[in-house]
């Protein structure tokens, strides 16, 4: 009942309308002449520096859905869930030199999302196309598991109702006010808020991390409850290690995930608003400090197993094990402390979900509004686009979290993963190399994504039936008689690579016309102060058009 956790919910509300205010003051904070341009409503006017490109990137990839699944994982299943840990970890130097190019190209020709880049590099607005839906389609279940990590606090308070809608409407309340000041503030907001939402983490982590140990006898009898709880279920559970039925899908999944992070176009929004390519690189030398916090996230779900929490049940009966954190903070910690913590998982929803929608919105806009609707589209009719389709891009994901089964949400996010690879070939190797025939791209995502789409539907939960059930595909569908299964993510974007590299000597053969290429090698190493950005068109060519001179 929520009337045992006033106090909680009491703080929760305060800190929750103080960040609103500070989203919506966002739009005085650094105030350029006009927001009704996409580099100032959508990149924050391409001026943050370095703590603020820090806590923004930080708060957009570690989520609220980080804080709570991450932990629920481990709970459920065990040592598998640590998986995120490692990619955390491997991404930074992967994508250390790849950020600083897409910045340099980005900024020197205008682009706002990576379907520009990539329109610009093939010039092909078919491919560009194709990424841009990618993009908005496989970030929709992001957006709507930041409503799943809100819901879960609102559960444990007991803020919840009997019907549907009066289940929900405390999330609804709570994303509308997150659309007002998003339509009104822009990236600014999150940008903003994610210094409020990093402090609260950081102190409920590092409090917890001594706190609890003290409240469980140690860290030694936490894995010890978490090895005998485990132990029970070998056959559906690691313990507190792997086991080598799920060492290749553990590597592949962490290896897919690493390349998929900065693939998503909210991951690349924050990185585009930076000014200078100094402040990505140091950003990319600093971000591990947040890996450093996911691991001690992660320890919460064993946390969790010896202090004997039960998770909350679903509408349909089934446990939701996504309500571990809030209960054991309710459990163990002080009424007012518990306050705090379910504020910054709350908080923590906000900043990711304000940059996915704008970013999300920011592709339509280009990429589709601009490119096949309204060629001619001034900058404040791109603005006025990208600001009215973040609010569809909202309710959306709000639509999709009332209506459909939140364990099925968290699937689709894995399944996103799974899509988001598939621009790998076009928009992280297109960085480097132009090598790749433009139509061969095409089919290599073609390819990537019938593959991709094939596995996925192929794996079944056992004890519903239903398909789409995870991203772990069973070896043995292929005959091998094993329990291993494998990340769909990494088979798929292996098949497009192979398809995209045959089909390129196939064409080329052929002497199949490739197009152009709009950018030029000096394009990838501009920085802030080169004299060619001042004379940087704001938008790409429309389709058709002739490419701007890049010298001029």
């Amino acid at each position: 009942m929520w009337r045992d956790h006033e106090l909680e919910i009491a703080i929760f509300v305060i800190l929750f309308l103080a960040v609103s205010g500070i989203g919506f003051f966002a739009a005085r904070w650094r105030r350029p002449d006009t927001l009704d341009h996409l580099d100032e409503w959508g990149l924050g006017g391409r001026s943050f520096g370095g703590w603020i490109t820090w806590f923004l990137v930080g708060g957009d990839l570690y989520t609220a859905y980080t804080f709570v699944a991450v932990p629920a994982l481990l709970f459920a299943s065990g040592a598998a869930g640590f998986f995120a840990v490692p990619y955390t970890v491997i991404i930074y130097p992967l994508v250390f030199l790849v950020l600083v190019r897409m910045w340099s190209v980005s900024h020197r020709h205008g682009f706002v999302t990576p379907a520009d880049f990539v329109r610009a590099r093939f010039q092909s607005p078919t491919l560009a196309l194709l990424i841009a839906i990618t993009g908005i389609v496989a970030t929709m279940p992001y957006i709507a598991l930041q409503l799943v990590g809100i819901e879960s606090v609102l559960k444990t308070m007991g803020i919840t109702g009997s019907g549907t809608l009066a289940r929900h409407l405390p999330i609804i309340i709570a994303f509308a006010i997150l659309a007002a000041y998003t339509y009104s503030s822009g990236l600014r907001a999150p940008a903003l808020i994610a210094f409020v939402k990093d402090i609260l983490i950081y102190v409920v982590i590092l409090v917890a991390v001594f706190y609890l140990p003290a409240k469980l006898h140690g860290w030694g009898a936490i894995f010890d409850a978490a090895d005998a709880k485990f132990a029970k279920t070998p056959a559906v559970t690691d313990g507190i290690l792997l086991n080598a039925n799920n060492q290749v899908q553990y590597f592949t999944l962490a290896l897919g995930s690493a390349l998929a992070l900065f693939l998503y176009p909210h991951s690349l929004t924050g990185v585009l608003a930076s000014k200078n390519r100094g402040v990505i690189k140091r950003n990319m030398s600093a971000l591990p400090a947040y890996s450093f916090l996911l691991g001690l996230i992660a320890l919460l779900g064993f946390a969790a197993i010896a202090a004997g929490v039960v998770p909350l049940k679903n509408a349909n009966g089934t446990p939701d094990n996504n309500t571990v954190v809030p209960l054991l903070f309710d459990k163990l910690f002080p009424d007012w402390f518990a306050g705090i913590a379910y504020a910054a998982v709350g908080i923590g929803a906000l900043v990711p979900a304000a940059i996915m929608s704008i970013a999300a919105a920011n592709l339509f806009t280009r990429n589709i509004y601009r490119e096949y609707l309204k060629r001619d589209a001034s900058p404040a009719q791109e603005a006025k686009a990208s600001k009215i389709m973040s609010l569809l891009v909202k309710f959306g994901a709000l639509v999709f979290v009332v209506f459909v089964d939140p364990q099925f949400s968290i699937d689709l996010q894995l399944i996103g993963g799974v899509i988001i690879l598939q621009t790998l070939p076009a928009v992280g190797l297109g960085l480097f190399t132009r090598w790749f025939h433009r139509g061969a791209l095409v089919a290599g995502w073609v390819a990537g994504m019938g593959v991709g789409l094939w596995m996925l539907y192929k794996v079944v939960n056992p004890t519903t039936g239903r398909h789409f059930a995870g991203s772990a595909f069973p070896l043995s569908e292929w005959g091998f008689d094993t329990k291993k299964t494998i990340y769909v993510g990494f088979v798929a974007v292996v098949v497009n690579l192979a398809v995209a590299a045959i089909a390129t000597l196939i064409l080329r053969s052929a002497s199949v016309a490739d197009g152009g290429d709009s950018t030029q090698r000096d394009d990838y190493f501009a920085d802030e102060g080169d004299p060619r950005l001042s004379d940087a068109p704001t938008s790409p060519a429309p389709a058709g058009a002739a490419a701007p001179d890049p010298i001029t």
